[in-house]
């Protein structure tokens, strides 16, 4: 399972480097409906090279394997944007955003007692002593 996670952080870490990357280089093809007015008020307008610098950073963090479960965060906001827009406008090339989901998914599961501590209903919060930070859940005395 660790070498798959590997893999798939990898290709990851890739295919946002190479995504970012393009955003400054490449003009994407013109697309059908509105797709493609969509493609077109994204680029014009610059907000693509935006874009393109954070796809970059997060394929950048992966590939380095350096704040990984950042990367994913930010990562799950775009894949979120990316099944919106090929749901709603482009269903014909829904399958990319879903392998790169899938792929997501199992890099995730490693920092799944990461990204537990996002859905505590309580907070937890972070008290430091003299040696180390240690992390814990606030007293219920106080409800």
């Amino acid at each position: 399972m660790a070498l798959a996670t590997t893999i798939a952080r990898i290709l990851l870490g890739l295919l946002f480097a190479f995504a970012g990357a393009s955003a400054f280089f490449l003009t994407p093809p013109p697309q059908p409906g509105l797709a493609g007015t969509f493609n077109d008020v994204f680029v014009h307008s610059h907000w693509s090279l935006f874009v393109g610098a954070a796809q970059l950073a997060i394929g950048v963090l992966l590939l380095i394997n350096r704040f990984v479960p950042l990367a994913l965060t930010m990562l799950a906001a775009f894949l979120y944007n990316s099944l919106a827009f090929h749901i709603t406008m482009a269903q014909s090339s829904l399958v990319v955003p879903l392998v790169v989901t899938a792929l997501w998914v199992l890099v995730s599961l490693k920092y799944r007692a990461l990204f537990a501590l996002l859905f505590a209903p309580v907070p937890i919060e972070p008290r430091q002593s003299e040696e180390n930070v240690t992390i814990e859940r606030p007293s219920s005395a106080g409800r």
